[in-house]
């Protein structure tokens, strides 16, 4: 006889406590709502038993509920329960506390010590002088963006909203970011879901993103429409044009939104259909070339009416960025500003192979840019821009000084808005109302209070990085350079950044005097194909 197979209990209780609460309950009215639940929990035990897409509910009925229960809540435990402060996945408890306190206007400061293992590997700070230099003010930290050829140049806050779309985001959340930028001064890129609405509502200046959809210019067959381009471009609000190449988080796929967020509004900003994911082409279709993109890049100019315009692009093939800049020298034609995205950077939705393993890293892919603009005699023409998991005046700060003229937060903002990193972006189910399209969700943020929020994050994000120039003995945070970061590279050993990466000298890739591995980029590197020159 075989035994009691004892993962049935929970059911066999189940049952056995329905027949009997049934049995008394008709003397008893108090024990109709036992009767109610132990029936309800028996039909759903017989129900696992009889189905089979679940093999852990077939053989432990009822009770088999608790695992998946425990499995839907495990990023909750993990992020309040179990990571230390500092164990970033992908944003620390420490990260996530100083952008509360900053757009709370709570102290941020700590005390008695840093919780950070100065001597472990990898640990990063930059020197402060023994004659620290005076504060500079921080709403003075601006940079001009626009080259000779632009005739509406902008003047940027160092530190900007990066680029996150009216789909991803809800309507709230969209109108509070561009309301903070107004408030603090700083530019809000719409990401390249369109300028909806809620971008202009509350007069905040712009960076319209233009992706491989088209969103906002296309045409009914979704390419590239000059005169709807021209319309939107010509908005007051709209300060620059910034051409979507690859974004950190999924380079070599186009954004993604899926169908579940798409609603009747989306759709109609956009231009698309309601009932299947929105996936935006891997490519564009304006250009196929380094050289057509310049020239892309110049006819937005001109519809824009001289407004700058740049592109954003995450590293992958180096000698791709050496063609971009070839095909520059060759049409004699250079955008306003580029922007190096990080595969650290973040998205609503992306396959977990591409966040992971696809795509250069910030400070690798900035020191490339700088490096092949500063070679080629362009850096003076161009701004770049750095984004990827810059919520603190030290991530500026090092960013500024591996070659950056700015940088742009996104989750760093969201942060602000009141996002948990609940991770659930994807799900239409945002707790805070952030990344949901669901109007009753989106209740939850309210605008006035979240925008001085995103207000307050940056003017004091903006003043600790004054403090941090200033203790460098500097004036302002163009004078940051690579020998001013270290970085430790075992328990005995600081070495600055200067000595662990390569910076070109002006001109040195048009000398010939480059180091061998930038000259052999150059060299394979062609202006009329993103394909090298075979060997």
């Amino acid at each position: 006889m075989r035994p009691y197979p004892f993962r049935l209990l929970p059911l066999s209780t189940c049952v056995a406590g329905f027949a009997v609460s049934s049995w008394y309950a008709s003397g008893d009215a108090s024990l109709l709502p036992v009767a109610a639940i132990t029936g309800a929990l028996s039909a759903l035990g017989i129900r696992d038993m009889l189905q089979d897409r679940h093999a852990v509910l077939r053989n432990y009925p009822v009770i088999g509920h608790l695992r998946y229960l425990l499995e839907s809540i495990r990023p909750e435990i993990q992020q309040y329960f179990v990571e230390s402060d500092n164990e970033q996945v992908p944003f620390s408890r420490t990260q996530r506390s100083l952008v509360y306190a900053r757009a709370k206007k709570e102290p941020a400061d700590r005390p008695f010590g840093t919780l950070t293992d100065v001597y472990g590997e990898g640990h990063e700070f930059i020197g402060h002088s023994v004659a620290p230099s005076g504060k500079p003010v921080p709403a003075s930290l601006r940079v001009r963006i626009g080259g000779p050829d632009c005739g509406r140049p902008y003047s940027a806050s160092v530190m900007n909203i990066s680029a996150m779309s009216f789909g991803s985001l809800s309507a709230n959340a969209i109108r509070a970011l561009n309301k903070g930028a107004w408030l603090g001064g700083f530019a809000h890129d719409t990401g390249e879901g369109a300028i909806s609405p809620y971008h202009l509502e509350n007069n905040g200046d712009l960076i319209w993103e233009i992706g491989s959809g088209y969103f906002g210019c296309r045409d009914a067959d979704g390419r590239f429409d000059p005169q709807r381009f021209r319309h939107n471009a010509s908005n007051l609000a709209v300060k620059m044009i910034e051409v979507k190449l690859s974004q950190g988080a999924k380079p070599g796929k186009g954004g993604i939104l899926p169908k579940e967020k798409i609603t009747p509004e989306i759709a109609e900003t956009r231009g698309i259909p309601m009932g299947i994911d929105c996936i935006s082409p891997a490519s564009h279709s304006a250009f196929s070339t380094p050289l057509e993109m310049m020239e892309f890049i110049q006819r937005l100019r001109e519809l824009s009416g001289g407004k700058p315009v740049g592109f954003k692009m995450c590293v992958g093939h180096p000698w791709e960025v050496m063609s971009l800049v070839k095909a520059m020298l060759e049409t004699r034609i250079t955008p306003d500003f580029v922007v190096v995205d990080g595969s650290e950077g973040g998205t609503g939705a992306a396959p977990v192979e591409f966040t992971d393993h696809v795509g250069m890293p910030l400070r690798n892919g900035l020191i490339l840019m700088r490096n092949a603009l500063v070679g080629a005699g362009l850096k003076d023409r161009i701004r770049i821009g750095a984004s990827g998991k810059i919520v603190s005046g030290f991530d500026i700060a090092r960013a500024m000084a591996l070659g950056a003229d700015t940088v742009n937060s996104a989750r760093g903002f969201m942060f602000a808005l009141g996002c948990i990193q609940a991770q659930s972006c994807h799900t239409n189910r945002c707790p805070t109302g952030v990344a949901t399209q669901d109007p009753s969700r989106q209740k939850a943020l309210v605008v006035p209070d979240k925008a001085q929020r995103v207000c307050n994050f940056h003017k004091n994000t903006v003043s600790a990085l004054a403090d941090i120039v200033a203790a460098a003995g500097l004036t302002s945070p163009s004078d940051l350079r690579p020998h001013h970061l270290f970085k430790r590279v075992s328990p005995h050993e600081v070495v600055s950044f200067d000595s662990l990466y390569p910076f070109l000298e002006p001109g040195e890739l048009l000398g010939g005097t480059a180091n061998e591995t930038y000259s052999r980029l150059w060299k394979i590197a062609r202006p009329d194909s993103f394909n090298p020159v075979a060997a």
